[in-house]
């Protein structure tokens, strides 16, 4: 499994550009004696499929593929070799923990009640349609038809060891937005021929916090961030445009309905009251992830039964972070779990250009999702 983590990590590729890695991903199955496909169609992906005599339930362990535009600064052995890019959420582990249950699962074939397919899915950083959708409109869930689905990321706010599981909302849903403010370029010793589209643009950046704030229940977690400001090119000129970008994360379809609505009247009621014109494109991402009760459960028994009690922690706030493996859970039941990474200290986070999960969490990542294969197809119906 270290070898197989090194190689992901040594040579990362962005979404959508997972060639190198699918290629790695093929030849492991291949070593293991498991028989799998290329998605198609484009789309980097793959699926593997561990057969097995009974025609039990069928499921899914999912892993992505995809790394960031990060300049990795860790001292790894087996750091990247490729400049600006790094494996900085952990992907390469969750390829790796797919392909150990695989190789734990292929010894022990008699303990599978059904078949289980391998996910191998593309770009999930990417934001928009990710991976899952096109691996969804592939077929990846057909033939066999999967029963359940399972996948996992790597938590450094987690201790070594421990699993985190949760019933409901576990992860939000991300949207995205670009505010164009149009004012009156100028001299910047002469304001008042404005409107200024650098002042209009800082009302709205503060404005914006108010739907957080004032908009929704306070009982109901939303985020509201701006990350990217553009605008200007001197300290004496005003300029006629200034792009705001940034995302809003909610956990209530309600929620997210409501906060668009507010967004648009709050940015345009700012703007117009200084005199400024905004343009706004407003892009939906991934939905909320949802884990549904009774297969929760059924993945919490089997590792409590694997790991003991102690090692579980149920996570009682959703994650504010979003992942496309919600677009799983919108078609077949499964869960969705936090795999324990942290080491001494304060860990780095994810999307951190110094973060190196612990490698120990290698097998204990594999033995979770070999264990909560077989407890699903055990504890089906």
């Amino acid at each position: 499994m270290r070898a197989w983590r090194a190689a992901f990590h040594q040579e990362p590729e962005l979404s959508g550009q997972e060639v190198r890695t699918r290629e790695k991903v093929l030849q492991a199955l291949r070593e293991l004696g498991i028989p799998a496909t290329p998605v198609g169609n484009g789309v980097t992906g793959i699926v593997g499929l561990l057969d097995t005599p009974r025609a039990g339930p069928v499921v899914a362990l999912r892993a992505d593929m995809d790394a960031l535009p990060i300049v990795e600064r860790t001292e790894l052995p087996f750091r990247s070799k490729r400049p600006g890019v790094m494996h900085a959420c952990g992907h390469d582990v969750h390829m790796t923990c797919v392909l150990g249950a695989a190789l734990l699962l292929s010894r022990h074939r008699r303990a599978l009640g059904g078949p289980v397919k391998l996910l191998f899915q593309p770009a999930e950083e990417e934001g928009s349609r990710g991976g899952a959708l096109p691996m969804i409109e592939g077929g990846c869930l057909e033939r066999p038809k999967v029963d359940y689905v399972v996948g996992q990321h790597v938590d450094p706010g987690l201790p070594l060891g421990k699993l985190g599981w949760g019933i409901g909302p576990f992860m939000a849903a991300a949207d995205f937005f670009r505010l164009t403010v149009k004012g009156r370029a100028g001299h910047a010793s002469t304001p008042q021929q404005g409107p200024d589209a650098v002042l209009a643009a800082s009302e709205i950046v503060t404005g914006l916090q108010a739907l957080a704030s004032r908009v929704r229940d306070p009982c109901d977690p939303v985020v509201v961030s701006v990350g990217s400001i553009h605008g200007g090119t001197r300290d004496n000129i005003l300029p006629e445009e200034v792009v705001l970008e940034g995302t809003v994360r909610t956990v209530r379809p309600e929620t997210r309905e409501l906060l668009e609505r507010a967004l648009r009247r709050r940015v345009r009621g700012i703007a117009a009251s200084l005199g400024a014109r905004v343009g706004i494109v407003y892009r939906r991402g991934y939905p909320p992830l949802v884990n549904p009760p009774e297969a929760t459960r059924a993945v919490v028994r089997a590792l409590e039964v694997e790991f003991g009690r102690s090692a579980l922690v149920e996570v009682e706030q959703p994650l504010l972070g979003a992942e496309d493996f919600s677009r799983y859970l919108e078609k077949v039941p499964g869960t969705f779990l936090r795999l324990g990474v942290g080491g001494r200290g304060a860990p780095a986070s994810l999307h951190s250009p110094t973060f190196a999960p612990d490698e120990a969490a290698l097998v204990i990542g594999a033995a979770t999702l070999a264990a909560a294969a077989v407890g699903l197809q055990r504890g089906h119906g």
